[in-house]
């Protein structure tokens, strides 16, 4: 934790308290009951966890990469879904401080720092998958000042408990690059008929329609949502004009991948650790397990994994930090950590034996949420292929 500072390295020990007197020892009958974790949520909304990338005047000044991704380790260490439930909130809230008209950051910001006003956003279409670019949601120009919005949406985490989505959308359908035509629209559940501050009702042309099933990442919801006839202010255009919404997300996509690197060391450093407290409390053949060659190999591989992911994502975090152009750090974070997590989580199985495969023990769920780093925020085929063309652009061959 040497790139924090005093205030950040006590953030960091207050969540991790948090995580190991508060979460660690009740959430696996919550996990599997797939219960809303109201009263963690609570928790993180008094820690400032929602706050963490806000500045002043609006929230109480926004942490480092570096501390924004030890303190997401710590909240997936407990439970992989308290990392989710606050992921896509932190990228809205950097778009709307990064691009967002001065009204926009007066209007969101202090509330989101706070948690009254929890975000979400909404990229990925049912038939889009990553070629966000193919998207078929489109918003027209009204008659009276607001856009008209349809389309649809999928496996939008928080959407029912989060009152303001980030759409991206198209705004000019036949614009040439398809990029120049999409833009960020601030969907406000307050400002549509039939919805409240996190309500999940239908109404004035937004459905949140259906929870989708998943192998993991429960308790916070993944939905679908339906745009008909939509009206949304002109204004609540991201920065106030049209076409800039691919490359304002691209950026916010950076924190995105650095989000969910994080999100799988806190995986990964929850199943190295349970596996080494069983492997030395676990005898077989008259001594510990951890002695036997092979699970010594197991624990050895593991911390070292574990290690080097965590240093290229800090070293992310940092290039991010430094305002440079930081998708392809963010990528190589994202993919390696993923990989990792879902390894470690695999080995923490097999050193627990049987007992890994029990619900009766937490490595059972580690390697149900693993996967999910995997595909999300862009899968790691999509990453590798932006690793590659940023690699070849950052040292091209003059031909």
């Amino acid at each position: 934790m040497e790139d924090l500072n005093a205030e950040e390295r006590e953030l960091v020990k207050i969540v991790r308290d948090f995580v190991d007197k508060k979460v660690r020892p009740t959430v696996r009958d919550i996990e599997h009951a797939n219960e809303y974790p109201e009263s963690y949520i609570e928790t993180m909304k008094e820690i400032g966890i929602y706050g963490l990338a806000i500045d002043e005047p609006w929230g109480p000044g926004k942490v480092s990469s570096s501390c924004y991704v030890l303190v997401t380790e710590e909240l997936a260490r407990g439970w992989m879904s308290l990392a989710g439930a606050m992921g896509g909130h932190t990228v809205v809230a950097k778009l709307i401080q990064d691009f967002g008209t001065q009204e926009q950051k007066d209007r969101y910001l202090p509330r989101m720092a706070t948690g009254e006003v929890r975000a979400t956003m909404a990229l990925t279409e049912p038939g889009g998958g990553s070629d966000l670019q193919a998207m078929s949601t489109a918003a027209r120009v009204g008659d009276d000042d607001t856009y008209v919005v349809n389309g649809s949406k999928t496996w939008i985490s928080n959407a029912r408990r989060s009152s303001l989505i980030a759409l991206l959308c198209k705004t000019e359908p036949a614009a040439t690059p398809a990029h120049k035509g999409i833009s960020i629209l601030l969907v406000d559940k307050e400002q549509v008929e039939g919805h409240d501050a996190g309500g999940s009702d239908t109404g004035g042309g937004l459905t949140v329609s259906r929870d989708l099933p998943k192998l993991g990442y429960k308790g916070v919801e993944s939905c679908e949502l339906v745009f008909e006839d939509l009206r949304v202010d002109a204004g609540q255009v991201l920065g106030g004009a049209e076409g800039r919404g691919f490359a304002q997300m691209m950026r916010g996509l950076e924190v995105g991948r650095l989000q969910v690197a994080s999100r799988a060391l806190g995986v990964g450093r929850a199943a190295l650790e349970d596996a080494l407290q069983y492997s030395q409390e676990r005898e077989s053949f008259g001594k510990p397990i951890w002695k036997h060659q092979q699970i010594g190999a197991h624990l050895a591989n593991m911390v070292t994994k574990l290690t080097a992911a965590r240093q290229l994502t800090l070293h992310a975090a940092r290039v991010y930090d430094s305002g440079a152009r930081a998708d392809m750090e963010a990528g190589m974070a994202k993919l390696h950590a993923s990989e990792v997590g879902m390894e470690i989580a695999l080995d923490a199985v097999r050193i627990h034996g049987g007992y890994g495969y029990s619900t009766e023990f937490d490595v059972e769920r580690y390697f149900r949420d693993a996967p999910l780093m995997i595909v999300g925020e862009g899968t790691n085929e999509i990453q590798r292929n932006v690793i590659a063309a940023q690699l070849v652009k950052r040292n091209s061959v003059a031909p």
